[in-house]
């Protein structure tokens, strides 16, 4: 590749993965408020408890069942082409999600949302690491346009927060987004902004190639068909199974506590309950003041919108915690991506990640059984680690799938551990959360009961995973690497030669 198509490569990945986590990240900041609105209920109510782990979990069901067939039609059709259509349906959903007026509407569109998301990601990874030949190189293109993906957790944080601040300026909604009929809330208005990436990533797509060793395969019929089956071959099966076994426990982390906490948590945090404290008396002394003046009256109007602000100080400061909780953890994840993308040139695969695993198995039940209910700065800090040590993961994993498995089956055996292990198993942790474990936990009244419920299983699924892949950290091998990710292998000379062939790290 000349050095301007390089760049540009290196350009639609980071697009590509920065949406990837803008589009996914968006609902543990809207998902409360969307959810609310749609059931008629509080955003501490049982149901929103409930329908936000079920919503986590039904769409990443749905994006790990798809995803997986999204990894046979990369092997099947071309890295490029499948990252084209997959785009398009992960930015058309959210603007369709935006428009919901019931409950199944905002899953449905959340389900096709996370479906181009999970098959985009594993057509990117792959196409990276064909293009890079060589070693280095391929290690440092993966590992930094990974770590756009943290910015777009960081983006959609900024723009919700941004939004929230606009409609606190007015509330009647915002005028530019009045015409298109939108009621003016921030979770719709943050889903319309879904649409951004299919224009970017289109406006490169024509000028960057397709992956030359999958091209030259495909035309000469000497690619090998993908097969599930080939996974659990002798060869393959512990490779399969320890990748899937990590991927799952990332995603548990991530799904069962980090993301619950914009989502659940931010509701019941100190500063909220606080507010909730004092807003009763803060309706009754403007109600008052609101029946004190005329109609019609200038004085009528400031006490009427003084009710308002009253009214909605709760809601109003849930969602301001809820940014701040995001974008603390998604800054942590950005450092991660980043530390992953220096340090994967020069550690080992196995002392990588077991870098990061360990003071996650500390971090995790220290800042959600004892940090989660005091002051809120250093529970901030501490998710912002928690979300360093588990976005790390997820770049680990990426830069690590693209290496063990043979060219035919690198979007197969990608798509297998993250989708079947990570979307269809680790994402199960929400519901286990929302539905299982955190009723168990502290019984009684009170808004900030569910809550102080899902901060304390939160702990409890960190801790448990993080020990988990500790020990599968152990059982991983060690890629290897004789021959570029992109290079041609001569024509086997027999059948018997057609087995180690195939295996291009």
């Amino acid at each position: 590749m000349s050095p301007l198509v390089r760049w540009l490569v290196l350009i639609v990945a980071a697009i590509g993965f920065l949406f990837d986590t803008y589009e996914l990240l968006m609902f543990p900041v809207i998902g409360a408020q969307a959810v609310a609105e749609l059931l008629h209920v509080e955003q501490t109510s049982d149901a929103v408890r409930q329908w936000g782990g079920r919503m986590l979990w039904i769409a990443a069901l749905a994006g790990g069942v798809f995803g997986l067939l999204g990894g046979f039609m990369v092997d099947r059709f071309g890295r490029k082409t499948v990252m084209v259509g997959s785009i398009l349906v992960y930015s058309l959903s959210p603007v369709a999600a935006a428009y919901s007026t019931e409950l199944w509407h905002l899953v449905l569109f959340r389900c096709t949302t996370f479906i181009g998301v999970c098959v985009e990601a594993v057509a990117a990874v792959a196409w990276l690491a064909e293009l890079f030949e060589d070693k280095r190189q391929r290690e440092r293109a993966i590992g930094w346009t990974l770590a756009f993906a943290s910015l777009g957790g960081i983006l959609v944080t900024e723009v919700f927060n941004e939004i929230v601040a606009d409609l606190k300026a007015h509330p009647e909604g915002l005028p530019w987004l009045n015409k298109v009929g939108i009621a003016p809330a921030a979770w719709r208005y943050t889903l319309l902004t879904g649409l951004v990436p299919g224009a970017l990533i289109l406006l490169f797509m024509p000028f960057v190639p397709e992956s030359r060793v999958w091209k030259a395969r495909k035309a000469a019929g000497t690619l090998k068909r993908p097969s599930l089956g080939e996974l659990f071959s002798p060869e393959l099966r512990r490779t399969t199974i320890v990748t899937t076994v990590l991927s799952a426990c990332g995603y548990a982390a991530a799904f069962g506590a980090l993301q619950l906490g914009p989502l659940v948590m931010a509701a019941g945090l100190p500063a909220v309950n606080e507010v909730r404290k004092e807003t009763p008396d803060r309706v009754k002394a403007a109600t008052a003041e609101l029946k004190g003046t005329k109609a019609d009256t200038p004085e009528h109007a400031a006490a009427n919108a003084k009710l308002a602000a009253a009214k909605s100080a709760v809601p109003t400061v849930i969602n301001e915690k809820r940014g701040e909780m995001q974008r603390w953890q998604e800054v942590g994840g950005l450092l991660g991506r980043i530390l992953f993308a220096v340090l994967v040139v020069y550690v080992s695969s196995r002392m990588l990640i077991r870098s990061f695993l360990l003071p996650g198995l500390v971090l995790f039940p220290l800042t959600y059984l004892v940090l989660y209910q005091g002051n809120f700065v250093l529970f901030s800090i501490a998710v912002f680690f928690c979300g360093l040590m588990t976005v790390a993961q997820f770049s680990y994993v990426s830069e690590y799938l693209p290496k063990v498995f043979p060219l035919h089956l690198r979007g197969t055996g990608s798509a297998f551990a993250t989708n079947v292990g990570g979307r269809m198993f680790g994402t199960m942790a929400a519901t286990l959360n929302t539905e299982f474990l955190s009723t168990l936990f502290l019984q009684g009244e009170g808004p900030e009961k569910n809550p102080l419920r899902v901060a304390t299983a939160a702990a409890i699924i960190g801790a448990a995973v993080y020990a988990v892949a500790l020990i599968a950290s152990f059982m991983l091998p060690e890629p290897k690497d004789e021959t570029p990710a992109t290079a041609e292998p001569k024509p086997p000379a027999s059948p018997e030669a057609t087995a180690p062939e195939q295996k291009i790290a």
